[in-house]
């Protein structure tokens, strides 16, 4: 299915795979790019260079996303020049970020939380804009239900649309796409997919959960405070229920990391120690995540209903 989301950025699905920071391995982008989505790689808080050498070995259409508490212009300066898409999240627009963008040859997007800041990534000349509810899982910038929010946003802006938000299944899919969405964002369906660089008790937790066992929380704020986000209510209640200053760590590249108590690092699959205390992260979604499917299955699934 064609729509202006796919004419734009140049894939054969109106997918996009939200940006989902360290299990978001280029691994997992690049297999939904090659299914036929677009695939996003997170690169937040990363220098210039490492963002560099991650995004060479992806493979094309890509998006990288940047969160704007953490953005370095550089950083986004070499994204441009790799990939198709640059986005932003969790910030007030900013002109000057567009245009760094637009000079490196790649489109710029902004997912968005509420109209006003739709309104305001539009006039920022962004290339289309993404729709994030608070059914979302992972961090969650405004206060409103998807199918409102994207109903006013379609209604104030003429650039594309990208609806985000607890997207789990074809019909909904085919539903938001009948409302005028040009495409949709999807991350937890694909975060127990081979590809994920997920820790095998986060898989097992979101297969056995379902959307009432998630909560809107700012509970995991260390690295990142007063930034509500989706995670598995589980998670939480471990996360503060202990008394540890440490959970356990990751590896980072050739560096082992510690993970503080209420961190914001999900447990990737280096991670050790009380894994089930760390950010697991998750969408009112997740009920629908039943089993291990790879992501070419996770894509003809959800695409199922639209695909001619």
């Amino acid at each position: 299915m064609q729509t202006s989301f796919t004419r734009l950025v140049g894939c054969r699905h109106p997918l996009q795979l939200a940006g989902m920071g360290a299990v978001g391995s280029v691994e997992l982008a690049s297999a939904v790019t090659a299914a036929g989505g677009l695939g996003t790689a997170g690169v937040a808080g990363l220098p210039a260079d490492v963002v560099a050498t991650l995004l060479d070995q992806a493979a094309r259409p890509l998006a990288a996303n940047f969160l704007m508490p953490f953005v370095d212009p550089a950083a986004v300066e070499a994204a441009a020049s790799r990939v198709r898409v640059v986005e932003f999240f969790y910030g007030d627009p900013d002109g000057s970020l567009v245009d760094l963008v637009h000079a490196g040859g790649a489109l710029a997007s902004w997912q968005v939380g509420s109209l006003e800041e739709a309104r305001r990534a539009a006039d920022a000349g962004c290339d289309y804009l993404t729709a994030q509810g608070t059914e979302a899982g992972g961090h969650v910038r405004g206060k409103q239900p998807l199918p409102q929010l994207l109903a006013e946003v379609l209604q104030a802006v003429s650039v594309p649309v990208v609806a985000a938000g607890g997207i789990a299944t074809a019909q909904q899919v085919a539903g938001l796409l009948a409302d005028g969405a040009a495409g949709v964002r999807v991350g937890t369906r694909f975060l127990v997919c081979p590809e994920a660089d997920v820790h095998p008790a986060y898989v097992e937790a979101l297969l056995a959960a379902d959307g009432d066992d998630t909560v809107l929380t700012e509970a995991f704020g260390v690295g990142w405070p007063d930034a509500p986000h989706r995670v598995l209510r589980d998670s939480a209640e471990r996360a503060r229920a202990g008394s540890s200053d440490v959970v356990g760590t990751l590896q980072m590249g050739p560096v082992q990391v510690p993970v503080p108590r209420l961190s914001t690092l999900p447990p990737t699959r280096t991670a050790e120690g009380d894994v089930a205390a760390m950010a697991m992260y998750a969408g009112i979604g997740v009920g629908h995540v039943t089993r291990v499917q790879s992501v070419a299955e996770v894509v003809d699934d959800l695409m199922r209903e639209v695909s001619g």
